[in-house]
């Protein structure tokens, strides 16, 4: 169950980029993982992921779930919005 936080800046937008496969979504994981002093295999542990999966999302190879992006926003203690970056997206039209 989504948080209060997470849910309300949860957005159909970020939805649509992260179920369209997030082919312009950049992340911020390291930055934050490098500020907390954390490694690739901490995170992983934490949000129940393997290091690899973390590496992955983190050279953009990989997209996280929904899911696996809320987790990492609250372990983060921020939203899913200002961790992964979603640039060069279409407009959102309403529609998914």
């Amino acid at each position: 169950m989504l948080d209060k936080n997470c849910k309300a800046s949860y957005t159909n937008y970020a939805k649509r980029t992260l179920l369209n496969g997030g082919k312009n979504l950049k992340t911020k994981i390291a930055e934050l993982r490098k500020k907390r002093k954390i490694s690739q295999e901490e995170l992983a542990t934490a949000v129940g992921v393997t290091r690899q999966t973390i590496t992955s999302i983190e050279v953009e190879k990989y997209t996280a779930s929904l899911v696996l992006a809320y987790k990492i926003a609250k372990y983060f203690d921020t939203t899913i919005e200002q961790i992964f970056i979603f640039s060069d997206t279409e407009e959102y039209d309403g529609k998914l």
